[in-house]
């Protein structure tokens, strides 16, 4: 979102998106709980799917990312409307930590960082198999958009 607000024009303010997009925090403290507990690890900034897709292919597995948990900001919602999701999964720039912590370390990683107060998010599983399924709240799984993220490659 930072980066379509700054690409639309010079901004009047300075949002939170925007001062996202302009001042990335590094989630360093998350990234050494994670060490401990997670199998496999990488940063978001090519787009959630994108990068999902990476971690996913790379382990040889498959994953399952429950719609309904993704964090949408207000100012995402009021910006984006009805496009806050698919920019939220396909977006990128977010400098976030996307890592897969097995079940049976699940609560002791969850009870390490809430000692440590860091903020996370579970936002799905991962499953046997390939590919990436996005589930809505009512289970049904959504289609999947066909840009899901930057490609490096593309020409």
């Amino acid at each position: 979102l930072g980066l379509r607000l700054l690409a639309a024009g010079r901004p009047r303010r300075i949002t939170p998106a925007l001062r996202a997009q302009l001042t990335p925090e590094p989630r360093l403290a998350i990234g050494a709980i994670a060490g401990r507990y997670a199998r496999a690890a990488i940063d978001v900034s090519d787009g959630l799917l994108q990068d999902l897709g990476h971690l996913c292919d790379r382990s040889g597995v498959g994953a399952r990312v429950d719609a309904a948990a993704i964090p949408l900001s207000r100012e995402l919602l009021r910006r984006a409307g009805g496009d806050a999701l698919r920019l939220a999964l396909t977006g990128g720039e977010d400098y976030e930590l996307l890592f897969a912590v097995p079940r049976a370390k699940a609560a002791s990683f969850r009870r390490a960082a809430d000692r440590a107060g860091v903020p996370f998010t579970r936002i799905g599983a991962i499953e046997a198999g390939g590919g990436i399924r996005v589930v809505g709240p009512d289970g049904r799984e959504l289609p999947l958009p066909a840009r899901r993220g930057w490609d490096h490659w593309a020409g």
